[in-house]
């Protein structure tokens, strides 16, 4: 999912010295409410203790990052992994565990075999990079110049290079200029002032769901050149989107041809300098893989240290050779993708139809394992309901959990999900299903492995008083901070915009935005075990307590008709 904004380190002014004492006040104020609310303190205990001794989520983190990662939707590895999580919730006792098939958009399985890129002049390096998803592979080892690129359009481009670029390696942007800067520390949590003004924070806007900007302006267009900019032209076909940046789909016409021109001219492979690591930020809207017969220009991911130390030797008109051995095997079977369900079942007469859900996005991208992303989501959501059966607790309502794919390209499986479930949009108005009025609540993880602090309300002012009392038992272990503003990019979204409860939790950052988010940094490693542990027991916590309330958990408002020109996809 897309990482956060830095202004979420930001500490506060003296305004936030005031927020302080507004919270101090709200708290007092919510106290009686908090009363009202039940809570079930010693199967919260039972919880607590069951993970903090006898915990597994480490050890499903493992199989989930080292033996099954990394997971990219569509993959032979996804498959694997998808498997193994069925066979361990069906030995875990949990019911109706089966797989929920999505094909739209369809998809293509993708996997890289080798993957070997060295510099060999003027000196022999190692130059770190992974390969792009979806990318199509060399010819075998190809050694070529590395070479900047500089051109405005395919017919700059033409006339500059036709000819030249025979096993080139082409190089679109000049290295990144990214400093020190601010000294910030590589990981870092939730400071008190920070949280406190995220409690403080104004209710977020009318129509304001938290989606996060994924959209674009227009590439500038020169006086000489009216088509894209050569850099946005290529990055948008390397992400399998239009030339503005911003939408999903294939390749337009544009793109098509210059790629087309680049594989008749014998390139040997884009290299795109990431802004930090290896991977760099992937992109999540590198969803739409290559279509039958597009061009097999290889794209390579390079980390902005080698990028950049070989982008200042090109510049330095010193010659720098390139060997790259990089073999990508297509699954053309794989075109269908899956959702992972199961269930604890409901014992009360009056409410086991009614449903409680816990999920998280089982896919992740492939430069590292899919720990923190999306892994740590997953690994404590299977946790969290292994809990509630190994403590044989019987809810009255159902919990079921939710493993989706297809997240990276923008939420496809529990959008599809919910699609069936619950209800579509159109332009004409909201179609729920039967099963809408049965939906109780979800709560979702998807910020790495940081500690929970609390939840994004997602403008549900009438949830306060309710999670303010669930969280008391957490209280102090540092989870007590409740925000009104909405949270985006993962796939609560999914069941908000079809009308239901559904909660991102507040998580220590810890090093995943700045780090390990779609970077080959997310690995096992990067997990931090104690929060883990600490989440499995939140989460397996407020899902018995949805599960036990007398009634179900206050709705958003319900959708109405989608805007002119858009499609009904269930979830928008």
């Amino acid at each position: 999912m897309p990482s956060h904004v830095s202004s979420r380190h930001r500490r506060t002014s003296p305004a936030g010295a005031i927020a302080v004492v507004i919270i101090g006040t709200c708290s007092l104020l919510a106290s009686p409410l908090r009363a009202q609310e039940k809570v079930d303190v010693a199967t919260i205990e039972k919880i607590k203790t069951e993970e903090m001794n006898h915990g597994q989520v480490m050890d499903i983190m493992s199989w989930l990052s080292d033996v099954y990662g990394p997971r990219l939707t569509w993959s032979p590895n996804a498959t694997r992994a998808k498997v193994w999580a069925m066979d361990q919730m069906k030995s875990w006792g949990l019911s109706s565990v089966h797989e929920e098939k999505w094909d739209t958009p369809a998809g293509l399985g993708w996997e890289n075999e080798r993957f070997s890129f060295m510099a060999i002049a003027p000196m022999p390096f190692i130059v770190q990079a992974v390969p792009r998803a979806w990318s199509g592979s060399t010819k075998g080892t190809v050694t070529g110049p590395a070479t900047m690129v500089q051109a405005g359009c395919l017919d700059e481009l033409k006339a500059n290079y036709a000819g030249k670029l025979k096993n080139a390696f082409l190089m679109t942007a000049p290295a990144a200029n990214r400093p020190v800067g601010e000294f910030m520390a590589p990981a870092s949590r939730y400071t008190d002032e920070a949280l406190a003004a995220m409690a403080a924070a104004p209710p977020p806007a009318p129509g304001d769901g938290g989606r996060g900007g994924r959209g674009g302006a227009p590439p500038t267009r020169s006086a000489v050149c009216q088509q894209e900019f050569m850099r946005d032209s290529i990055a948008a076909a390397a992400a399998g989107r239009g030339g503005r940046g911003g939408g999903r789909g294939g390749l337009n016409p544009s793109d098509s041809t210059t790629l087309r021109w680049m594989e008749h001219q014998g390139v040997a492979a884009i290299l795109l300098g990431d802004a930090r690591h290896v991977g760099g930020d992937i992109g999540t809207d590198n969803g739409a893989p290559r279509a039958k017969g597009a061009p097999q220009v290889p794209f390579v991911h390079v980390a902005q240290e080698s990028y950049g130390r070989i982008a200042r030797m090109v510049e330095k008109k010193v010659p720098v050779v390139l060997e790259l051995n990089m073999q990508n095997r297509f699954f053309p079977e794989n075109t269908a993708s899956f959702d992972i369900i199961g269930e604890i079942p409901g014992t009360d007469p009056r409410l086991k139809d009614e449903v409680v859900m816990i999920g998280a996005h089982f896919d992740s991208w492939h430069s590292g394992t899919g720990a923190t992303d999306n892994g740590a989501g997953s690994g404590v959501m299977l946790e969290a309901i292994r809990l509630l059966k190994v403590l044989n607790l019987q809810p009255r309502r159902t919990i079921r959990i939710g493993l989706w794919t297809g997240e990276e390209q923008g939420l496809l499986g529990s959008r599809a999900y919910t699609a069936q479930h619950y209800g579509v949009r159109d332009s004409t108005g909201f179609h729920p299903t039967p099963e809408q009025g049965t939906f109780a609540a979800y709560f979702n993880v998807d910020n790495g492995s940081g500690k929970i602090r609390g939840v994004y309300l997602q403008g549900i002012e009438a949830e306060r008083p309710i999670f303010d009392a669930w969280m008391a038992p957490f209280n102090d272990m540092g989870m007590k901070t409740l925000t009104i503003r909405n949270t985006g990019g993962t796939d609560h979204l999914s069941y908000i915009s079809v009308g239901l409860p559904g909660f991102q939790f507040i998580q220590d950052p810890l090093d995943y935005g700045n780090f390990t988010h779609h970077t080959n940094q997310d690995v096992y490693e990067r997990l931090q075990p104690d929060d883990m542990k600490f989440n499995a027991a939140v989460v397996a916590s407020f899902a018995w307590q949805a599960a036990q309330r007398d009634e179900k958990l206050p709705r958003p408002p319900q959708p109405g008709p989608l805007p002119a020109g858009r499609g009904g996809r269930g979830g928008q």
